[in-house]
């Protein structure tokens, strides 16, 4: 059950990230594909987000408890055996304030208490002498006198003064499961049958547990279903000899393909072209610091897509990323006249996608929170290729910022161009100066609607990859202002001149228009 906020960050980031499930789903951690697209379908068709709805715990009726009620009574009075033969209720509990409202003094208790139904010596020494002397099963005179399986026992060892004292004074039977058992010899040997097999497999996950700690070296904490392949073979290999593989596979989540596979692959020892991708794409990795995925390192390496996964996962190699947090607001009322979304059609369908240079800007500004305090980031981005034009780095917020990471955009435009700047309803283009920069440079404003991040997914999404690949789960202590903001320009330089992008045929956005003659 997801609340109504959750599912508006679900769609806020599915948005952002250009409808991916796949990355919405890893960004947040929920939720399942098929409900993301049943809040997006509509989200798409109102307009607004879907409300949790509230599911009520379904009540029984009177005709439903008093049918509970009397199989209780007419089947041996067993809890278990009424839940399971009606499937309902779910609780123990409930069936029995059932039982107590509609059969008082009926429900069965659970051994003899002797205060509160005391048995009278006469009744036990009876009882014992017929235990001592039956030739049938136990439970035959227990029920004979009316009393629980485990009394004539019990009251045998108080007589027979074979420690008793705790047991009498504690009023319990032998054994609170004993009451609880099958008669039949047959359901008992098949409990006797599931007991061992569940033994055997509590041994088999501790040998597990044991051989990641002794053969593979492990952390005391490491999780067998993280391992890769060629440990998870190492593992089964070193254990077959007490086990068969169609039991350790499933504990280790492996299937008998790979396992063989990876088997053969030990035993003829990793060739020299194989070692040589392998040191190709952990280099590849640690170049990008650790921001590319496979399909990226893919198109930088020239090696096979399921080799770099398999690299990846044997080296424990997983591009960075981070959950969404809530980012800093500038916005300030009205202050004055806002524009109209230029970007969101009349069906509320919004479009960032531009087919040339400089028919479509984004803006925003984000906040960066290290120990040494706040920095602040205002970019230009192209629409056409992501590429941000211009950027502006400061520890204030404040409308020189903005402005001038505007006027270093407009160092790219051309004869004739006028595109769209959108932003969202900040402060920081609201104010004259900003307002005067577009009139002077003939750029169209637009705006998004109040406190609708939706209408500004581009930019979001922008700075989602920024900080996921760039700050999201450093260390910043001991980092200063000044150090920081060089990172981070540092950062934006490489993002626009060297990372790759997957629908630019993996080139930079600079190299996209050096090739097609747009920069020089």
């Amino acid at each position: 059950m997801y609340s109504t906020e959750q599912r508006r960050v679900a769609i806020e980031t599915f948005i952002g990230f250009d409808h991916s499930y796949a990355d919405t789903i890893a960004e947040l951690g929920y939720p399942d594909r098929h409900t993301l697209r049943n809040w997006w379908g509509e989200y798409r068709e109102t307009g607004e987000v879907p409300i949790a709805k509230i599911i009520r715990e379904p009540r029984f009726s009177d005709e439903q408890k008093r049918e509970a009620v009397e199989h209780y009574l007419s089947h041996g009075k067993r809890l278990k055996r009424t839940m399971r033969a009606l499937g309902y209720p779910k609780s123990r509990m409930t069936l029995c304030g059932w039982v107590d409202e509609l059969a008082p003094g009926q429900r069965r208790y659970r051994g003899p208490n002797p205060k509160r139904d005391p048995v009278p010596v006469e009744k036990k020494v009876q009882v014992v002498a017929e235990l001592e002397a039956r030739t049938g099963p136990a439970v035959e005179i227990a029920e004979r006198h009316g009393v629980p399986r485990a009394a004539p026992y019990m009251w045998r060892r108080e007589i027979m003064g074979d420690n008793v004292g705790d047991t009498e004074e504690r009023g319990v039977p032998v054994s609170k499961e004993f009451d609880e058992l099958p008669d039949d010899v047959g359901e008992l040997q098949d409990m006797l049958r599931e007991a061992k097999m569940q033994l055997r497999r509590v041994q088999l996950e501790l040998d597990v547990r044991q051989a990641t700690l002794e053969i593979l070296k492990k952390d005391p904490g490491a999780d067998p279903d993280r391992l890769s392949n060629a440990e998870k073979a190492a593992m089964v290999t070193a254990l077959r000899g007490k086990y068969r593989p169609c039991e350790l596979l499933p504990v280790v989540s492996m299937a008998k393909s790979s396992y063989e596979y990876a088997a053969n692959a030990q035993a003829r020892g990793e060739t020299e072209e194989h070692a040589a991708a392998r040191k190709a794409v952990v280099a590849a990795f640690e170049a990008s610091g650790g921001t590319y995925g496979y399909r990226r390192i893919t198109a930088s390496v020239g090696v096979g897509e399921w080799t770099v996964r398999g690299i990846m996962r044997d080296e424990g190699l997983v591009a960075r990323a981070a959950k969404r947090k809530r980012g800093y607001s500038s916005y300030e009322g009205e202050t004055s006249e806002a524009p109209p979304n230029l970007l969101r059609d009349e069906r509320g369908k919004h479009h960032f996608r531009a087919d040339g240079p400089n028919e479509l800007w984004v803006t925003d500004v984000t906040e960066f929170r290290i120990p040494a305090g706040k920095v602040y980031l205002s970019p230009i981005v192209d629409c056409f290729d992501g590429m941000p034009l211009s950027w502006s780095i400061s520890t204030s917020p404040d409308a020189e910022m903005a402005n001038s990471s505007l006027l270093g955009a407009c160092g790219w435009l051309g004869e004739g161009d006028h595109p769209k700047v959108h932003s969202d309803r900040g402060c920081h283009y609201r104010w004259s100066g900003w307002i005067r920069i577009c009139d002077e440079h003939g750029l169209v404003r637009s705006m998004s609607r109040k406190g609708c991040s939706p209408d500004n997914a581009r930019c979001e999404g922008f700075f989602g990859r920024l900080k996921a690949e760039f700050f999201y789960g450093c260390d910043w202590s001991g980092v200063t202002i000044d150090e920081f903001m060089g990172m981070l320009d540092a950062y934006l330089r490489w993002y626009r001149d060297v990372r790759i992008k997957s629908d630019l045929g993996y080139r930079s956005p600079m190299q996209h228009r050096r090739d097609l003659g747009l920069a020089a």
